[in-house]
């Protein structure tokens, strides 16, 4: 095995520092005798929770301390670097990670100044990767410290110069952030796109046809020889009235070949879209997943990281992973392998720190270790399997057969088309499994001939409504903070995160709603501080930040310059701005069960709630009723599960009645049945609303409400 480049005195171990307890726990096993690895559990030192902590006066430099509840773990990694011959600091290569080692490296330093302390960097945990670091240790990276450094404080002069006025003016416990506050406005401006839509009414055609024993559907494409659009089911009668004893000829028969390249394969963010998309995951489950598969899982008697690291911007793929799997295509499927290698080009906001999401080995096939991970871990690797392994791989190629069937009419001629796709060159759909697209999938060609005469059998008109936009998700906000260049990939979560935290947004249905707190939030901060959540400006700090970790800008210079305007901002804000306390707050007609007055919906940090107002003579609280019960007398309210915390909805006569849903209630009874509706969301309906009584099947048109 490579030895440190930092000798060993006196036969003393080396100290091998990370920050994760299972990323330890795969090292160790790789490490001979002479090493000891633990954990720092992440940050040990930061900034106090209770004040500033910055000298605004002189160069913004922070005031580290060391993190309550974490002088114990600290004071044990000293003693084991006073122990040790030499320390290696290997938290993560990234910012984060780097200001990690720069804090352990003086904290250790001011104990034992005589042990040599040196960082090492991976990609993979992998025993090549972990020996290949070790044999060469470098110096803390200062610009990348800086540009922590940097972050951290901007962001702590935002939030508490902010929150304090959130508290002041609005409600106590509230608080801003520097780049959640620009996520939430997109949220909030998409929302009010979504309210604002009115959605128009429009029909599509299709027809029915018979050739001897074969039938076919097909659309109606044009109508006089132009696109019809056909806004109501009267236009729809007459063209059916038209043509339904017109002439039907198959008037052209075409083919179309298409080529479809491979993806590259994931970064964080295309990795979180994907996730959501086709396994359903939220953003932060799909990083936590992520994190366990780099950190490692045991596969038999040996422990493996299972993937590169996952926090990246880049597509790019190392010389030995590519060489590894090229080697490996050529041995599996040696007639798809391209002479050279598929190269894909770096987004232009790329910082191209670490290379690809890609498997440490790709020889371990999902299939191979399906037993040794859980459900979700085993769908998670197998999209990042299958996306790389794919990437280097021939084109795929398609060959598409549309049939075009011309109604002839005294009015003129319609043409309905049908169409039929096969994949001819399967390519990289060899490996593709888990994320098979519909073309892969096909359909089956029409088998007509140019001048077949055909028959109408029936027609089959349909009413549709224009769609608004859509919602944000987890997976369409990180593409959206990705393109406008907000946010990092180790941030993306963080910022959702926040947001649900807060009640500034709720998640329902997979979307993400801005709460009428939220809504309060984001006008406040667009009408007084529009810089400071402006998507562009926001953009262009982390833009200086990448400057700083490349050494190309100063960052006290930099937080000068936004410190400064900010400043007198906020002073002369909290000075002009109206107070909104208790704004939110509405006497209902509810009664204290306790004292008998009346209960006031307020708005806490979960959401709305009932409160005795008494208080502080009567401090009775409880959740706000959503329906009544079907079975019984009581109500339905909102309740969360033990551990997780999931959200359901329950009645209040718990436990003698067991009446549990898991759709929110809307204030609205059905029209059939008389029990309340529901909020639902599935592919066919949209969001929608519909009866909680699965034996009525009520769904409410959007006419209804109309």
């Amino acid at each position: 095995m490579a030895k440190s480049a930092v000798a060993k005195k006196e036969n003393k171990k080396i100290l091998v520092i990370v920050e994760s307890p299972a990323k330890a726990k795969t090292i160790e096993k790789y490490l001979g005798s002479s090493y000891t690895v633990k954990a720092s559990m992440g940050h040990l030192i930061d900034l106090p929770k209770s004040r500033l902590a910055i000298d605004v006066l002189g160069d913004f430099e922070p005031e580290y301390i060391t993190v309550r509840g974490r002088a114990k773990l600290l004071k044990e990694l000293q003693g084991d670097a006073k122990k040790a011959g030499s320390v290696l600091l290997a938290s993560d290569n990234d910012r984060e990670g780097e200001a990690i080692a720069w804090h352990l490296k003086n904290a250790i330093s001011a104990k034992t100044a005589k042990v040599p302390i040196q960082r090492i960097a991976f990609n993979e945990i992998t025993p090549i990767a972990i020996n290949d670091a070790i044999s060469r240790p470098t110096e803390i990276d200062e610009a990348k410290v800086n540009a922590q450094k940097a972050r951290r404080v901007l962001d702590r002069l935002v939030g508490y110069n902010l929150s304090p006025l959130l508290w002041k003016k609005v409600k106590n416990g509230l608080s801003a952030g520097r780049v959640q506050s620009v996520a939430l406005r997109l949220i909030c401006e998409r929302e009010k796109e979504v309210e604002s839509f009115i959605p128009e009414e429009y029909w599509s055609l299709e027809a029915h046809f018979k050739v001897g024993k074969s039938s076919y559907t097909a659309q109606l494409v044009l109508w006089k020889d132009s696109k019809p659009e056909l806004k109501n089911e009267d236009e729809v009668k007459a063209i059916i009235e038209a043509v339904k004893n017109g002439e039907c000829i198959v008037s052209d028969i075409r083919e179309t070949e298409r080529t479809i390249r491979p993806r590259p394969p994931f970064t964080t963010s295309q990795l979180q879209q994907t996730a959501a998309n086709r396994l359903g995951f939220s953003s932060k489950k799909t990083m936590q997943i992520a994190q366990q598969l780099y950190e490692g899982v045991n596969l038999d008697n040996s422990r493996v990281g299972l993937i590169s690291y996952m926090r990246t911007d880049s597509v790019r793929i190392s010389q030995t992973a590519l060489e590894e799997l090229r080697k490996w295509i050529g041995e599996k499927y040696p007639k798809d392998l391209p002479e050279k290698a598929n190269v894909y080009t770096q987004g232009s906001k790329a910082q191209d720190a670490h290379e690809a999401i890609r498997p440490t080995y790709v020889n371990y096939t999902p299939e191979s270790i399906k037993e040794y991970l859980s459900k979700d871990q085993l769908k998670l690797y197998t999209i990042i399997w299958e996306r790389f392994v794919s990437c280097q791989m021939n084109n795929a190629r398609t060959r598409t057969v549309s049939a075009d069937i011309q109604v002839l009419t005294s009015e003129g001629s319609a043409i309905f088309r049908v169409s039929g796709t096969k994949v001819i060159e399967k390519g990289f759909y060899q490996v593709m499994k888990l994320l098979a697209s519909k073309d892969e999938k096909g359909s089956p060609y029409p088998s007509l001939k140019k001048g077949d005469v055909v028959k109408i059998d029936e027609f089959r008109p349909e009413q549709h409504f224009t769609l608004g936009p859509a919602r944000y998700t987890d997976a369409s906000i990180v593409k959206t903070l990705e393109e406008k260049g907000i946010g990092r990939p180790s941030t993306y979560v963080p910022i959702i995160s926040v947001l649900l935290d807060r009640y500034y947004v709720t998640r329902s249905n997979k979307q993400l709603i801005p709460t009428l707190l939220g809504k309060m939030i984001n006008d406040l901060l667009v009408e007084n501080f529009s810089q400071v959540v402006d998507a562009n400006f926001t953009a262009s700090m982390e833009t200086m930040l990448d400057e700083v970790e490349e050494s190309h800008r100063s960052w006290p210079q930099m937080i000068r310059e936004f410190w400064d305007p900010f400043k007198d901002r906020v002073e002369e804000v909290s000075k002009t701005l109206e107070s909104y306390k208790g704004i939110l707050d509405e006497v209902t007609d509810y009664v204290c069960e306790k004292c008998g007055k009346n209960l006031v919906k307020k708005l806490g940090r979960f959401g709305f709630f009932l409160a005795c107002s008494g208080f502080p003579d009567c401090r009775n609280t409880k959740s706000i009723p959503l329906a009544n019960c079907p079975k019984c007398e009581g109500q339905i309210v909102s309740r969360k599960t033990k551990g997780r915390g999931k959200e359901f909805y329950g009645c209040t006569n718990y436990p003698d009645c067991d009446f549990i849903c898991h759709f929110k209630p809307v204030d609205e009874n059905c029209i059939k049945c008389g029990q309340f509706l529901v909020e639902k969301y599935d592919k066919r309906n949209g969001s929608h609303r519909a009866c909680v009584n699965p034996s009525c099947g009520y769904i409410k048109e959007e006419a209804d409400g109309q």
